[in-house]
């Protein structure tokens, strides 16, 4: 079965978030635990914690097809090592955030080298914080986000989470979100039928589909290749619906949270409703 649904809003507190999925039609969702443009934030009370897990069973949403999503602010490559530590704080309370609301996956973006280090040595440095995020928790998996390459952001070829992966002391905690925006910036095509199996025969290769923890489900507005990310609505961008009714068909997208990012909120139920009878087909 597949579960969609889409970044929803927690204003008010993370605890309006399971509602607002519900009200979509949504089978999963993601949110912000606290402000992601903002470096600190409120401890979680323990009324919104629990206030967050009752109305999430009343959604009928299941924890593991919930998806946080960490702070953009976060860089986890940064080589100034004031700026690193900084991030490397925020990123373990982000995690701690998910374990305090009973979720099991954390997803982000890995890190840029701002221009001032190599890809290997930015890299080394995003394992490191993840591995001390890991340590510092007790079992959320931090679910690395593919990226469309914009400015020196790491992650936008596979080969970048395959090594984020081997460097873990913890690989059972550590997965992969695929954004298909991204890739598709990235150069990894899903056009067509062709093209999809190509890239996601690529993705098994290299990264391995029991890595795959999560979806973002975003058309884009951007070119094949351009590393440009520009969200778009669905089939009203460059990937169009074939490569969208493929990935929904794809057993092998079964079981994790698939989730978007689209533009346009008020369209969220109709995007659902149509992944979900591609699905179906």
């Amino acid at each position: 079965m597949k579960y969609i649904g889409a970044h929803v809003s927690a204003a008010g507190g993370v605890e309006n978030a399971p509602l607002n999925a519900a009200r979509i039609g949504a089978t999963a969702f993601a949110l912000f635990t606290k402000n992601q443009r903002q470096w600190n934030a409120k401890p979680l009370t323990e009324d919104s914690i629990e206030a967050f897990k009752r109305n999430l069973q009343e959604s009928g949403i299941e924890s593991r097809h919930v998806l946080p999503h960490d702070s953009y602010l976060i860089n986890l490559g940064n080589p100034d090592i004031e700026k690193r530590e900084k991030s490397l704080k925020a990123f373990i309370d982000e995690a701690q955030r998910t374990e305090q609301l009973g979720l099991q996956l954390l997803n982000f973006h890995p890190g840029s080298h701002l221009g001032r280090i190599s890809e290997d040595e930015c890299l080394s440095l995003i394992a490191d914080g993840m591995n001390t995020a890991l340590s510092e928790t007790v079992s959320v998996r931090l679910v690395i986000e593919t990226t469309a390459g914009q400015g020196s952001n790491l992650g936008y070829r596979f080969e970048h989470l395959a090594d984020l992966i081997e460097r873990s002391k913890d690989p059972d905690r550590v997965g992969v979100c695929i954004d298909t925006c991204h890739i598709f910036a990235a150069g990894y095509d899903i056009r067509s039928k062709e093209a999809y199996q190509a890239t996601m025969d690529e993705f098994g290769r290299i990264v391995g589909f029991e890595k795959l923890m999560g979806v973002h489900l975003n058309d884009a507005k951007s070119e094949l290749g351009s590393k440009v990310d520009r969200h778009n609505s669905l089939r009203e961008g460059n990937i169009g619906g074939e490569g969208f009714r493929l990935l929904m068909q794809d057993p092998r997208f079964t079981d994790i949270p698939i989730v978007l990012e689209t533009p346009d909120p008020d369209r969220w139920p109709e995007e659902i409703e149509w992944l979900r009878s591609q699905a179906e087909q």
